[in-house]
């Protein structure tokens, strides 16, 4: 094959050179690779899979690259179905497993099919031109994502250098980064997410423009800035993507108000409750137990809202309560400008503020309905969140954490007003014990 604009020759790794084999390949993905390959179709698997493959990680999904038309594909695949406008692509569907199957894409112009368009700021807001796989490995955005395992022999094919970059750390753009951010803006934050996650440098050529693009990314969809959040910070590694945020300075073009408030603090405890928990929900993660963007998200716009409370509070001469609730639903619409909150997570995220002033009521029946409370443990958590960093009273949450853990007639004991006359105790019906103390996951 001849290079493409005099650009070198591929380097080609044949098996005995490198780490990959099959049985680290999941059996569908091989299926759909050896059938592309069947039909007389040029078969790759490529990206994120081949990349952690040869870092000895585990992949969480593999995509596969052919000369194949998306039509083409469906028409191999019962189990196929076709999605994107932007891109178009095949997904073979395996139950819960999905193969994602693209088609090499191309450079504009010339004899291919499709069409590829930009705006007046240079984003791509279409991109169908197939072409080969050369012109589909300079395509790519960064060169470890443009690593091409081919199921014809089982070397590894590497257009662009990423071996290299693999091997030194590093994490770079493929072609003139500017132009590369611009055409997708996103790109700024998957270089975020693959640095905080592979822990590699970004290279300085890709880097520099990170610090002075950031306004690029509030002409991105609230919804896909939204899907990205949840990339950056429910992958593992959120304390580490948050922390290279704010020094690109692109966490403020996500979070606005959040950034202000963590910019105008007069005490540490709003950045304290943050990385905490951004730190409970990474182990939780490691530890392969459920966590919530519901939680997150509360913690993310908890001081844009305690903030906005306190000024309604004053300025409307009411209860504190009452102005958490206006300023809920004020913070909370300011955040969906930028990354979208489905109301599933908006609901619960009221509650878990809502329910702090309830967690300050000790006395009476109070605590006990609090216990039955569906999201009584997401709130205890949130509390012990804002004890640990110094904005709630830690014997507060000390007194929740105990009373959770007694047995219920020592609760009622408890909780009873010191000298209140006992009453012959009713037949209740059972209730569910709630966990024990919590570590702040909100789940």
């Amino acid at each position: 094959m001849t290079a493409v604009d005099n650009r070198p020759e591929p380097s080609i790794v044949p098996r005995s050179e490198h780490v990959i084999s099959r049985e680290n390949i999941s059996e569908n993905a091989l299926k759909v690779l050896y059938r592309l390959r069947k039909a007389g179709h040029q078969s790759y698997l490529v990206g994120g899979g081949v990349r952690d493959l040869l870092l000895g990680r585990e992949p969480k999904d593999f995509d596969i690259a052919t000369d194949a038309s998306p039509e083409e594909v469906r028409r191999l695949f019962r189990n196929c179905r076709l999605i994107g406008r932007r891109f178009r692509l095949a997904h073979v569907l395996f139950g819960r497993e999905i193969v994602e199957v693209a088609t090499f894409r191309g450079q504009a112009g010339g004899e291919q099919t499709g069409a590829l368009r930009h705006d007046e700021s240079g984003r791509i807001l279409a991109d169908n031109v197939f072409g080969t796989i050369e012109e589909d490995a300079w395509r790519r955005d960064f060169t470890i994502n443009a690593l091409y395992y081919n199921i014809d022999d089982f070397s590894v094919v590497d257009y662009v250098g990423g071996l290299e970059d693999l091997r030194e750390g590093w994490l770079r753009l493929i072609g003139e980064p500017v132009q590369r951010y611009r055409e997708d803006p996103v790109r700024m934050l998957r270089a975020v997410r693959l640095a905080a996650k592979l822990g590699f440098r970004i290279h300085p050529d890709s880097e520099a423009p990170l610090f002075e693009l950031g306004p690029l990314l509030e002409d991105v969809p609230a919804s896909r800035l939204f899907d990205e959040s949840l990339k950056l910070f429910l992958s593992g590694h959120g304390v580490a993507s948050f922390e290279l945020l704010r020094h690109y300075d692109l966490f403020r073009h996500l979070y606005p108000r959040t950034e202000e408030a963590l910019s105008h603090e007069e005490q540490n405890f709003p950045l304290t409750l943050l990385l905490r928990a951004l730190e409970n929900t990474d182990r939780r993660l490691a530890e392969d137990k459920p966590v919530t963007p519901a939680f997150l998200y509360a913690a993310l716009l908890w001081e844009p809202v305690r903030q906005r409370a306190r000024e309604l509070s004053v300025e409307d001469q009411i209860s504190m309560h009452e102005a958490l609730h206006t300023a809920a639903g004020l913070e909370i619409a300011k955040q969906a400008r930028h990354t979208a909150i489905p109301r599933r997570f908006s609901l619960p995220m009221r509650e878990i503020w809502e329910l702090q002033f309830r967690l300050e009521q000790r006395t009476g029946k109070r605590p006990l309905r609090l216990l039955e409370h569906p999201r009584f443990r997401a709130a205890y958590d949130f509390l012990v969140l804002r004890a640990e960093s110094g904005e709630a009273e830690p014997e507060l949450a000390r007194w929740w954490t105990e009373f959770q853990e007694l047995p219920e007639a020592e609760q009622r004991a408890r909780v009873r007003p010191a000298g209140a006359r006992s009453r012959r105790p009713r037949r209740r019906r059972s209730r569910r014990r709630p966990a024990p103390a919590g570590d702040g996951s909100g789940s």
